[in-house]
C-alpha cells in the first residue's frame, strides 16, 4: 500500500489545520496504472502544496482505484485535471469505515505445500481438483496442474482461490520455492 500525506510541519501548509473537515473520495484510474497516477499526483502536490488534497492512498490489491483525502470535491477535481490515467472521481464521498480494513494488511499464513491436492474454489476452474506444482509466496500465487485434464497444463491461481483437500505424505516447508 502506498500512502502519502501532506507534511504538517511545512510553513506552506498553513492553509490546512486539524480542524479543517476533509472527505475521502475514490479516484478511478486506468487498470494497472494506479502507481503511475499516485507518482504523478504526489509530484504535482509537492509543487502545489495548497492544492486541497491532504493524502493519497493506494490499497494493495485494489485495481483501478485509489483514494484521496481532500478538503472538498471541487479542490480535488481541480487538482486532478491533467493527471494522466486518472479517469475521474466517484460521485459520492466514501466513509472511512468502508476503507479502514484496506489500510492495514493482515498477513494470513497459508498452509499449502508442494504436491498437495487442492480444490479450486473460484474462477473458471471452480470445483476442479489440482496438484500443487510450485508456490510463489511473494506474489501469493501457486501453480497447479488439473488432475482430470488429459494433458497436464500448469495454471497459476491466487493462494486464496484454493483449499487443501489432501496432503501428500512428507510434504514440508522446504519443498516450497
Amino acid at each position: 500500500m502506498v500512502l502519502w500525506a501532506l507534511s504538517s510541519s511545512s510553513e506552506n501548509n498553513s492553509y490546512f489545520n486539524m480542524s479543517t473537515p476533509t472527505q475521502i473520495y475514490g479516484l478511478r484510474t486506468a487498470a494497472n496504472r494506479e502507481d503511475q497516477v499516485v507518482d504523478y499526483l504526489i509530484s504535482k502536490l509537492q509543487k502545489q502544496p495548497n492544492a486541497g488534497i491532504i493524502a493519497v492512498i493506494r490499497p494493495h490489491g485494489m485495481r483501478g482505484y485509489i483514494f484521496i483525502e481532500a478538503t472538498s470535491k471541487g479542490d480535488a477535481e481541480a487538482t486532478l485535471q491533467g493527471v494522466p490515467y486518472a479517469r475521474g472521481l466517484l460521485a459520492h464521498e466514501i466513509p472511512y469505515a468502508e476503507i479502514e480494513h484496506m489500510l492495514e494488511q493482515v498477513k494470513i499464513e497459508m498452509n499449502i505445500h508442494k504436491n498437495d491436492i487442492v480444490e479450486i474454489i473460484s474462477g473458471p476452474f471452480k470445483r476442479e481438483n489440482a496438484k500443487v506444482i510450485r508456490i510463489n509466496k511473494q506474489k501469493e500465487e501457486i501453480v497447479v496442474e488439473l488432475l482430470e485434464a488429459a494433458v497436464p497444463i500448469p495454471i497459476t491461481v491466487k493462494m486464496d482461490a484454493v483449499k487443501v483437500i489432501r496432503r501428500e505424505e512428507g510434504a514440508t516447508e522446504k519443498d516450497d520455492e
